[in-house]
């Protein structure tokens, strides 16, 4: 079993939870997901399956789309509501908030909050935080394209959100609530797109676990070359196949750039490289 199968990730699970119940549902070892979502948000997770997960550090860099809910007043120790309350003021006004949105758009700097997985000198900075203490981090580039406001849910904003990688939206929130005044903290968090991925073709855990039963879970997956239909395709014969599968580069008279290297057959072999009358492969994907 082999492909991209797009999930609804629910609340409370790990992204790496929902990698584990799927090679159990799957029954294939080989499983791995790109753009790992905090337990509380939900929402679109690109999970690979099988030689697809050779694919996964292509879809890490993908930017991404969610739909955010911001709350205003309160301020946490995680910058979201499942964390401890360090600080409660009067909310600022919707027209505040609208003419605050404008500057967190475009190329910035981000400094990646304690509550998260990235690791310094080996460590887990929310390990360290969880244990009371608090490190330097090193501010990420990010890129905010687009940022509106879109309604209101409850006391909560509701925030249309499109970004680089690496851009935390619980930061994002803290940071907007500081711009204003009042603190500010993330309170739900959705995932609509990734790359060109869209939750509306996801399916539910309990989607994968029924089609599983019935034998049809490989009808939920995407084949692996849908992720790179930004590169022309390119078929080669059976003698440059063989070449190929050996790993031997070969002649080209192709433009430079990516392309989607095929067998006559039309079997998606891999993500081949032209350049100086060559085509040399990036990542293969057929079976060794």
């Amino acid at each position: 079993m082999n492909g991209i199968l797009l999930i609804d990730k629910p609340s409370g699970w790990t992204s790496s939870d929902v990698v584990a119940k799927l090679r159990g549902i799957l029954q294939e070892r080989r499983v791995g997901h790109s753009g790992t979502l905090d337990p509380m948000a939900t929402g679109l997770l690109v999970v690979f399956v099988g030689r697809a997960t050779r694919a996964v550090a292509f879809a890490e860099s993908h930017s991404k789309r969610y739909r955010a809910c911001l709350r205003l007043g309160i301020s946490t120790d995680t910058q979201d509501t499942s964390g401890r309350v360090l600080a409660e003021r009067p909310p600022a006004s919707q027209a505040a908030l609208e003419a605050v949105l404008p500057r967190f758009l475009g190329e910035q700097s981000q400094i990646p909050p304690m509550y998260s997985a990235i690791k310094i000198q080996g460590r887990k900075l929310c390990d360290i935080a969880r244990r009371g203490g608090e490190v330097e981090r090193p501010p990420r580039k990010i890129n905010i394209s687009a940022l509106r406001l879109v309604g209101r849910e409850g006391e909560d904003y509701v925030l249309d959100v499109s970004c680089s990688k690496g851009t935390y939206i619980r930061t994002l929130c803290a940071d907007i609530g500081a711009a204003l005044g009042c603190g500010g903290c993330m309170s739900a968090l959705r995932r609509t797109r990734a790359g060109d991925f869209l939750l509306e073709n996801a399916s539910s855990l309990d989607a994968v676990q029924r089609a599983a039963d019935r034998g049809e879970a490989e009808r939920l997956l995407l084949p692996v070359d849908s992720l790179f239909m930004d590169s022309p395709a390119h078929r080669i014969s059976p003698a440059a196949e063989k070449k190929l599968r050996c790993g031997n580069p070969l002649p080209s008279g192709l433009g430079e750039g990516a392309y989607r290297v095929y067998s006559q057959s039309g079997e998606f072999l891999a993500l081949c490289r032209a350049e100086k009358g060559r085509l040399i492969t990036i990542k293969s994907f057929f079976e060794v």
